[in-house]
């Protein structure tokens, strides 16, 4: 078992952290919000006042933030950051969906400084945290990822070494951008179909039946019906993915139209006050 710092209690980054104090790790947490790992500290967690203070006794770090600034100030802050108190052979883990280039960047502070990182963003959203059936995409040395693969077993079913970490953040990205682009579809077409007089029930069990409906867009689709927005991804964190894409794009030279055009419906569906929703919540733009 490995003394593991843990950096982030979001809603994915608490439900990963249980997992862990499930399969006996010792945990070393911290928030910026203090309050929000008592429900860990009430299950053998030990939390810090930063960062730095619980990195400083940890073999494995884990960071799980919002954004690139986020995360740049949890491992960097000259006076709490994490890399102040990683040890010497400490391996640093990354698990916030981040531009590629922070990511790139971390990497190479990483490596200048000979500590050893791996970019391992997750898919799947607070269900799959839960039990254990995420997917992770790893950028980094293969030989770090073997050190750590129990580790990431403990909350993720599927571990994929995808290569660099440019490879594993524009990968997720791609992902979440891929998706997001469907919902957006399917709450088009599914206001369509219900301006017709068809219930919304109806539309999404014949568009379930047809090879064009992805399975995670069934599920989706069957919280649109139920309009049921309660947040598991929500469109705020949608809208930062497709906008972290578009940067990424223009980093490497290449238009990305259907990924703008698809940024402007969540910033609507933002602006109508869905921000806090789940993805699904942008139905209620064409309601």
């Amino acid at each position: 078992m490995s003394n593991i710092a843990f950096l982030g209690m979001g809603a994915m980054g608490a439900r990963i952290a249980t997992r862990l104090l499930t399969a006996g790790h010792s945990l070393q947490v911290w928030n910026r919000t203090p309050e929000r790992c008592q429900p860990l500290v009430e299950q053998g967690a030990t939390v810090h006042n930063s960062p730095r203070q619980a990195a400083e006794t940890a073999a494995v770090v884990i960071v799980m933030v919002a954004d690139d600034d986020a995360s740049r100030q949890v491992w960097l802050d000259e006076k709490t950051g994490a890399m102040g108190g990683l040890r010497q052979g400490a391996v640093a883990l990354e698990y916030s969906t981040l531009t590629p280039s922070w990511s790139h960047e971390l990497a190479q502070i990483m490596s200048n400084l000979n500590h050893p990182f791996l970019a391992a963003p997750v898919v799947g959203s607070r269900p799959q945290a839960e039990t254990g059936q995420l997917i992770q995409l790893v950028g980094g040395d293969l030989t770090t990822l073997t050190s750590v693969q129990a580790i990431l077993a403990s909350h993720s079913a599927v571990i994929h070494p995808v290569g660099d970490a440019t490879h594993s953040m524009g990968l997720k990205l791609a992902i979440n951008t891929l998706f997001g682009i469907q919902v957006a579809a399917l709450s088009e077409v599914l206001g369509l179909l219900q301006k017709t007089g068809m219930a919304p029930s109806t539309a999404i069990d014949w568009l379930n039946q047809m090879p064009t409906t992805s399975p995670a867009l069934k599920g989706i689709g069957a919280l649109m019906a139920a309009q049921n927005y309660a947040p598991l991804f929500p469109v705020d964190l949608v809208e930062k993915d497709f906008r972290y894409a578009q940067l990424f794009a223009q980093t490497v030279g290449t238009p990305v139209p259907t990924i703008e055009a698809v940024r402007e419906v969540y910033q609507q569906a933002q602006e109508a006050g869905y921000g806090a929703d789940n993805i699904a919540g942008i139905a209620q733009l064409y309601v």
